[in-house]
């Protein structure tokens, strides 16, 4: 078969290109010399980089996952008609995508992540193509008012993705009204949360779009000036949202008198140098002023004094990406998705003991267990699940009890978690309650700012008893202090890092006391984490005698003969509980208790 008239689609997000997907283009690149390629965005399934799509001439496409120099072979004999197809790397096809591991995406509904893996993120032409600025051009040749955009954006009652869910359409008229020239518009991509990358995937692959909000944001309120708030850990987001920038520049869509209209906006790129609390929107605002990212006192609110004392307006990454589809298609095609009072979809990040890791787009009303499950694909390790973190280090977390819990603000702050910008993290019955809180905990805390001193001092006691706790030399009044501490911190700190970091411990004493229990007056780890309370023993009877866990072992605790099982053993003392052995061993002939 032939290669011309061939399309070959290659994921190059962050995830991408870390899997291998720059030397799996390489090779097809070899082997199809004639094929068209394009390198777009992540699309999601980060469980399956590198991902391939390979269209033949005919128009038919096979989306091929886990691609590697081992398996290529195969890929390019079936798509020259020399061999079957590669099952193990296919995921489905362009007539039939709804095969078991095609489900990830038949079940999302895409709205901010609608052009995230379909097209090249440098590509100006191809954004275009599908679409874009199609929204900016509708509001300023379509003679829409600034009150018009925001009187969409009301009726679609879209609230912010970055964790707060304050109604976007009140905020732009807050900053609509306020006096004061010029105005501002802060793009928030500063993601810190541990296991968070929606808004990088967005800025790495659908720039413009995200761009578009910006500039119909900007038109609502007013502002004439802009930043984009990007963390310098995401190079490739910094990278494409400023190729995005100069080529809308070029295009008339960015700059003075936009496309005729009187209409005048211009931004920059403002790299954030990693700190979490930065987040916070006056901590950000404080930081692209070039002071240090500390929280001001509200109010007055950045709406009416912000950035440089001027009138700003600070959206989030995918709340901004939603902007554009809400004026082409109208509030009330929006709001006719989600909740009563959570409207549209939201993005969610995939990560821990999940089977499908990765980044998902679900309609609100979706409950916490169909998007772990149906969507995620359950447990990674066949293993049941036990808990989910919902909302980063700031969040709380749901027992499986609770994974019934619709997504919805109000549904999810009723268990004590929050929404959040859509980190979850997922565990199995392998994971300590505890030792998650108090890793929580320590990330809050080392990122704290120091400006408030229950925050600074309140959350190391805390991260200290969790630690005392977890060496199993805790007692039930540090369970009591740690209940004493909490509220403290959450009515004393001024921004929302403090008033949320208490969240993992206190939702982890609510639902999971008894492991906190366990710690203190047994001196057990009921998830078998934490070292000093734990112990390795090879059980003889599963063991194959294969040596892999003395080779592995970095102490030499481990000693036996090959292939006489009843001769291995662990030496207590020796042994350190890094847990090495049970990564490697095979039979799982390893009991940790």
């Amino acid at each position: 078969m032939s290669d011309q008239g061939m399309l070959i689609t290659i994921g190059e997000g962050t995830c991408g290109i870390a899997a291998g997907a720059k030397e799996v283009a390489k090779l097809l690149g070899e082997r199809f010399p004639q094929a068209t390629f394009r390198y777009v965005g992540c699309l999601g399934m980060c469980h399956q980089e590198p991902m391939v799509e390979i269209r033949n001439g005919d128009g038919k496409g096979y989306l091929y996952g886990n691609v590697d120099r081992k398996n290529l072979t195969k890929i390019v004999r079936f798509h020259r008609g020399e061999g079957p197809l590669p099952e193990k790397n296919f995921i489905c096809g362009s007539d039939d995508p709804d095969t078991e591991k095609g489900s990830f995406l038949t079940r999302q509904t895409r709205i901010a992540l609608r052009n995230v893996g379909q097209l090249n993120p440098t590509s100006f032409e191809q954004f275009r193509a599908r679409g874009g600025y199609a929204a900016i051009e509708k509001v300023l040749r379509g003679g829409m008012s600034p009150e018009d955009v925001i009187q969409e954006v009301k009726i679609a009652n879209i609230r912010g993705r970055g964790g707060a869910g304050f109604p976007t359409a009140v905020k732009w008229g807050f900053a609509r009204g306020a006096p004061g020239y010029p105005k501002y518009l802060v793009c928030n991509g500063d993601e810190g949360d541990p296991g968070a990358f929606m808004d990088r995937s967005l800025l790495e692959g659908d720039p413009h779009t995200v761009l578009e909000g910006m500039l119909i944001a900007a038109f609502a309120i007013g502002a004439s000036k802009g930043y984009a708030y990007i963390r310098a850990e995401y190079p490739l987001a910094v990278d494409y949202f400023g190729r995005a920038i100069r080529d809308a520049r070029e295009a008339g869509f960015v700059g003075e008198n936009i496309l005729g209209s009187g209409f005048s906006f211009d931004l920059k790129i403002k790299e954030g140098a990693g700190a979490f609390v930065c987040g916070e929107e006056t901590a950000l605002l404080a930081s692209i002023e070039g002071q240090r990212g500390m929280p001001r006192i509200r109010p007055p609110f950045p709406a009416i004094q912000g950035v440089f004392g001027k009138p700003t307006i600070i959206n989030n990454v995918e709340t901004l990406a939603n902007i554009p589809w809400i004026i082409n298609n109208g509030g009330a095609a929006y709001a006719a998705i989600g909740t009563e009072k959570s409207k549209g979809t939201k993005v969610f990040a995939l990560a821990g003991a999940i089977r499908r890791g990765g980044l998902v787009e679900v309609p609100m009303g979706m409950t916490i267990r169909q998007v772990l499950e149906d969507v995620g694909g359950g447990s990674a390790s066949s293993r049941p699940l036990k808990a989910v973190q919902l909302g980063g280090p700031s969040g709380g977390c749901i027992p499986e009890s609770l994974f019934d819990t619709i997504i919805d603000y109000e549904a999810i702050n009723a268990t004590g978690a929050i929404m959040g910008s859509g980190g979850m993290v997922v565990m199995d019955t392998k994971s300590c309650m505890v030792d998650l809180a108090r890793y929580f905990l320590e990330f809050t805390q080392i990122e704290s700012c120091g400006k408030c001193t229950f925050c600074r001092i309140g959350t190391t006691r805390m991260k200290e008893i969790l630690t005392k706790i977890c060496d199993g030399k805790g007692t039930m009044e540090d369970i009591a202090t740690l209940e004493e501490l909490a509220p403290q911190i959450k009515n004393a700190s001024l921004c929302g890092l403090g008033q949320t970091a208490p969240n993992p411990v206190l939702t982890t004493l609510k639902y999971f006391r008894d492991e906190y229990v366990a710690h203190v007056k047994e001196h057990r780890c009921p998830g078998g984490v934490c070292k000093e309370l734990i112990t390795h023993t090879i059980i003889n009877k599963e063991c194959s005698g294969c040596s892999i866990c003395e080779r592995q072992c970095p102490v030499n605790a481990i000693t036996g003969k090959v292939k006489e099982p009843e001769s291995w053993r662990i030496d207590p003392v020796v042994c350190i509980n890094c847990g090495m052995c049970v990564e490697v061993c095979k039979p799982e002939a390893i009991l940790v208790q």
